[in-house]
Order: structure tokens, then sequence, then C-alpha cells
């Protein structure tokens, strides 16, 4: 039997990561805020986070409302975001853009092969990202929480 676009698009490693998102609650003590919403499927993440002495975020916390794949990323997202830079962040976001748009091959990030598949759907894309601009946009603030 011939497996359908969908079931191969939603693994059971797919499904385990979207599980794994639990591993990162959000948590109101962390001084910085970011949100990002997807327009093409209307997913949307919420995080909090702390960046250490040395610039790097050091702590992170998740709130997503978004499908099994939004959330797969959003899990590799936090498992890799911990000990990098704002400027890592922002080049991984480029990369992982580019990569959706079929300009660049995989983006160098721990585990997106998992999510592979999901590039050729593009109404996924927005919700692959959610991760990566909801930092950039928390690292992009004062320092305050919004």
């Amino acid at each position: 039997m011939r497996r359908s676009r969908t079931a191969a698009l939603y693994t059971p490693e797919v499904l385990e990561l979207a599980a794994g998102l639990a591993a990162f609650p959000q948590d109101e003590a962390l001084p910085l805020a970011g949100s990002a919403r997807s327009a093409s499927c209307g997913s949307s993440l919420a995080l909090r986070l702390a960046v250490g002495t040395d610039g790097t975020i050091d702590a992170i916390g998740i709130s997503a409302h978004a499908c099994a794949i939004g959330q797969a990323a959003a899990t590799l997202f936090a498992r890799a975001a911990l000990g990098r830079s704002p400027a890592q962040i922002a080049e991984a976001e480029a990369a992982v853009a580019r990569w959706l748009a079929g300009e660049a091959p995989l983006a160098d990030w721990p585990g997106l092969a998992a999510i592979a598949p999901a590039a050729a759907w593009p109404a996924r894309h927005g919700a692959i990202l959610l991760g990566w601009r909801a930092a950039l946009a928390a690292l992009s603030s004062d320092g305050q929480a919004r």
C-alpha cells in the first residue's frame, strides 16, 4: 500500500518531536519575550528567553499553537538555540528561509532533516520558521518582557 503524502509528512519522528516541545515550557520569569505568526496557516508561537553574560541564549520557554510540523520545528529550534548568539539565530533563520524557498540546500541546523519533507508543503513554511522569528523578535526587544 502506498503511503499518502500526509503520512509521509507526519512521520512518527515528527510527532515525537512535536511532543518534545513539552521540555520547553513557557516561563514568565524569563525577561525577553517575542512572538511570531504564520500568515499562511495561522500557526503562532510565543517564547520567552534569557541571555547570559556572553550574549548567548541560556534559557528558553515556548508556547505554540501550531500544527505538528510547526511544533516539531519549534522543538528543533529550542534544542539547538541554547548557547547561540543573536547573530547565529539570524543567520540560521535566513538559511532556513532560503532552504524553504528552494534557493539553498537543507539549512545547517541540528535535526532539521526530520522535517525536510515539509519543504514540499508551502503552507507549512511559515510554521517551520516560527521559532527563529519569535526569538529574533525577543532578541531585538529592549530587554523588557512584552
